[in-house]
């Protein structure tokens, strides 16, 4: 056995290991996608929409200080960091928009915001909405991401649901807020949370996952295998040099 000094793992929230943060309480940011039979949501406008959802939950006056969702938000983020993506449509939209929360639009797409609920605590109207049948299409390639934005860069060899996908851009979105300082977090709010989803050229991914941008290291709850880099989260005022 070694008796070098080495550098504590951070008990990161979406390390796969188990940590300190699996022995508190563990909560779930529920998130709600519309999808009508008629006029489903292109995919990579969902992914984006459901990243800002959580960044304009994250920036809510009520997720803070005293704030009526401040304390589910506190247990939530001291746990393990899940979100969950259902889908509804019609009266069980309706039903959904009805509990507290924030619905926040794209270009096509509608995703619900709920305060973060026990793992086994959801409201009945959530609980019984599906989590699959998220498989959304984008009927024309998405263009190229703004440089000047934030963009979140997805591995370009994981093959993810939509929902999947919506909670890991949730995550780099979320890891790409706490990396800023209270200046970037509140440009961005004020700019109303710009950002891009992309899939990241295969030639570029490694470079990206090495660059000291933030990264999510999915826990492997579902559909991908635990430890796997899901996305980078590339904010301007995160990059190096």
């Amino acid at each position: 056995m070694s008796n070098e000094a080495t550098t504590p793992v951070p008990d990161s929230p979406f390390r796969p290991e188990p940590g300190d943060r699996d022995l508190a309480p563990q909560f779930v940011l529920p998130l709600v996608v519309r999808i009508e039979r008629t006029a489903p949501p292109a995919r990579t406008d969902a992914l984006e929409t459901a990243a800002r959802a959580v960044l304009v939950l994250l920036g809510d006056e009520r997720s803070a200080g005293d704030g009526e969702w401040a304390g589910a938000v506190r247990d939530w983020q001291d746990a393990r960091i899940r979100k969950v993506v259902r889908r509804a449509r019609g009266a069980e939209w309706r039903r959904a928009e009805a509990l507290p929360g924030v619905t926040v639009e794209g270009g096509s797409a509608e995703v619900r915001v709920f305060p973060p609920v026990p793992l086994d605590g959801w409201p009945k109207d959530l609980a019984r909405l599906q989590v699959s049948g998220t498989d959304l299409d984008d009927p024309e390639p998405p263009g190229a991401a703004d440089p000047g934005a934030p963009v979140l860069w997805m591995n370009p060899g994981l093959d993810m649901s939509a929902g999947k996908a919506m909670a890991q851009a949730g995550h780099g979105a979320q890891l790409a807020w706490w990396e800023l300082d209270a200046g970037a977090r509140a440009a961005w709010r004020a700019a109303g949370y710009p950002l891009s989803v992309r899939t990241a050229d295969p030639a570029r991914w490694e470079g990206l996952t090495t660059s000291g941008l933030p990264v999510v290291r999915d826990a492997g709850f579902t559909e991908i295998a635990p430890g796997s880099c899901t996305v980078v989260a590339d904010h301007p005022a995160l990059r190096r040099g």
